[in-house]
């Protein structure tokens, strides 16, 4: 990434507290970060968990460490995604799994672009500095991706803001898991949208 190393330690720092929370309910009798159309701990939501966890832990990796081999693991899970969506099902999974599906695909094409630019001079370390001149990646699909990760921030946030204090499935205070869990994904928004920005 670019700018000040500072910058890119928060930012891994934000995304591996979102990852570790999502991690963390998945050890939950009740899971409160289902998709729409999914029950508390049912298959779909400990998957939604999952993927979130998966998600925020690998931005925080490819945040410190760039490297290609992001780049094939995210793109790997990038298919198992979008083949997901394909099947039948409740609309909220698959939407969910589709806005997944787009993160992947997202983090492999940033993971192989910075790792091109890297391989024409930069280190190989944690938090590289990144000394050429010009854009990483495609401008054009940066932009894209960086309209359409804006407005699910903008989005998350919205729906963060109108959270009502009333409890989510059968779990005492999971008005407040279900706020926690829809800031950990605003905060995820976030970061994509800065490391996109990064590039």
């Amino acid at each position: 990434m670019h700018g000040p190393a500072v910058v890119t330690w928060l930012l891994a720092a934000l995304t591996a507290a979102s990852g570790l929370y999502c991690l963390t309910r998945l050890r939950s009798p009740v899971t409160v970060c289902a998709p729409p159309g999914a029950g508390a701990g049912s298959r779909p939501a400990r998957e939604s968990d999952a993927t979130e966890a998966l998600m925020g832990l690998g931005m925080a990796g490819m945040a410190l460490w760039p490297t290609a081999l992001w780049g094939w693991l995210y793109g790997l899970v990038a298919l198992a995604l979008l083949a997901a969506v394909a099947r039948p099902g409740p609309a909220g999974p698959r939407v969910h799994r589709l806005h997944h599906g787009i993160g992947a695909l997202a983090m492999t094409y940033m993971a192989l672009a910075m790792a091109d630019a890297m391989a024409g001079g930069g280190s190989g370390g944690p938090v590289p500095a990144h000394h050429h001149g010009g854009p990483v990646g495609l401008p054009l699909l940066t932009g894209a991706l960086l309209v359409y990760f804006g407005c699910y921030t903008l989005w998350t946030g919205s729906r963060l803001l109108t959270v009502s204090g009333g409890a989510v499935g059968a779990a005492p205070g999971g008005g407040r898991s279900a706020g926690v869990s829809r800031a950990c994904r605003l905060a995820m928004g976030v970061g994509m949208f800065a490391m996109l920005l990064s590039m």
